[in-house]
């Protein structure tokens, strides 16, 4: 028996085990359990994109206003009180304390027109995260609907058939970035924690002592298998399974096989989990997600955002450019939003409240038409002026750059076909 356990098998919001384990049954191999999950994939590669998503979710619900609309010209009661700077986009401008992403801004796109109705944490999460409002989700109420990255896993197939990379990976948990009722096996890999560190390896006469580096181990077993040729007369999917076992895939996870002076140029922190995403991405994954919290900035706003603006715009605009310097702008699609933005007015905390009405929404890359900014919010900054975008479209949006029409259909809990994206419509200025 070969057990390689990412980490403890913990439960996620829908109740599902998390997929972080993987099982290759005992010599003859007759059990390995991801040759079905590799046929499954294999089954939906007619589907599969090379395109990629990096999600980065500033959860707390970031001001649309202190990021990417100032609004200088509204009463200073509700404009942006970390000032603006211009971008090189003529006539636009960002708040304050993105100064890099401004260098970057016609290789990006701003929504200032994002909308939805619900503006609790988790509920403004699983609408954006879904497409679908549930209004149970702040009392405690599972997630109803599954998440774009669940989605693409349904579609693409749980791991990319030439690199055994997973295809949906979570760095940072997010309420709703689960499968609900499309299945345990589509939702994220997780190798958070002692995820890859924790990696225990067992085969016969052969014992580790004590917990080893994941890649040192993966050689080790490399080696015993080539001694003892146990890969010999495996049939292709579970010969793939083996594959992604022992792969170097495991290497985009690792910052230290990175030219320093990238790693060096993303920063610290946010920084270099952007760097690992990309890596991520380059490996073969189709959607990852990552949380960056501190957002819910109800008083203080100003001292908040001199801490979390500048890590943001050093770390979004090193990624648009290492993205773009090495010619994948278009094959990777960066997506940045929070739960909801936050209230129009100033209150008396020198903070700004929840509120969904107008949300936060930037994007880059993708092969969407970036150096623009979408819709316009009305005079102070509360609801768009013109062209409001829901999260449906923004969903149906991401599944087409995806390849994945948005009218796909799967069995709810009830067994009934249900479309992933009912009303959504593609974002016309993007495409």
């Amino acid at each position: 028996m070969l057990d390689f356990s990412f980490g403890e098998t913990r439960r996620n919001c829908e109740g599902t085990s998390r997929r972080d384990f993987m099982r290759v049954g005992g010599l003859g191999l007759t059990g390995l359990t991801l040759a079905g999950a590799l046929r499954n994939q294999a089954m939906a590669s007619s589907a599969r994109s090379e395109k990629s998503v990096i999600w980065l979710w500033l959860s707390g619900g970031p001001t649309h206003v202190e990021t990417f609309d100032p609004k200088m010209t509204a009463p200073a009661e509700y404009r942006s009180m970390t000032g603006e700077v211009k971008t090189n986009i003529p006539g636009v401008t960002l708040g304050g304390h993105f100064e890099k992403m401004a260098q970057v801004a016609d290789r990006m796109a701003f929504v200032r027109s994002f909308a939805h109705t619900n503006s609790g944490h988790s509920g403004g999460t699983h609408y954006i995260m879904t497409g679908y409002d549930n209004r149970l989700a702040d009392n405690g109420a599972v997630s109803s609907r599954p998440g774009i990255g669940s989605i693409v896993s349904r579609m693409r197939g749980t791991n990319h058939p030439n690199t055994g990379i997973p295809t949906y990976i979570r760095l940072g948990g997010i309420f709703a970035d689960g499968p609900a009722f499309l299945g345990t096996a589509y939702g994220p890999f997780d190798p958070a924690g002692e995820a890859r560190r924790n990696m225990s390896l067992s085969v016969d006469k052969i014992r580790l002592d004590k917990r080893r580096d994941m890649l040192k181990g993966i050689d080790n077993l490399r080696r015993d298998i080539d001694r003892r040729k146990l890969i010999n007369g495996l049939d292709s999917f579970e010969e793939q399974a083996f594959d992604l076992i022992l792969s170097r895939s495991q290497e985009a996870f690792d910052l230290k096989y990175e030219d320093p002076r990238v790693v060096d140029r993303y920063g610290k922190g946010l920084g270099e989990k952007l760097l690992q995403a990309r890596r991520l991405c380059e490996a073969g994954c189709g959607f990852v997600t990552l949380n960056y919290g501190g957002w819910d900035m109800h008083g203080n706003l100003e001292t908040s955002m001199s801490t979390r603006g500048p890590e943001v715009d050093r770390a979004v605009a090193a990624l648009v450019e290492d993205l773009s310097q090495r010619g994948q702008l278009d094959d990777v699609l960066l997506v940045i939003s929070g739960e909801f933005g936050r209230t129009p007015k100033i209150n008396g905390n020198a903070g700004r409240d929840h509120w969904a009405p107008l949300s936060t929404l930037a994007l880059a890359g993708g092969g969407l038409k970036m150096g623009q900014v979408v819709g316009e919010s009305a005079e102070k900054v509360d609801v768009p002026k013109s062209r409001p975008v829901t999260p449906q479209d923004l969903m149906a949006t991401v599944l087409s750059v995806m390849n994945i029409d948005p009218r796909t259909q799967f069995n709810n809990q009830a067994g009934r076909p249900v479309y992933m994206v009912e009303n959504g419509r593609l974002i016309p200025e993007l495409v």
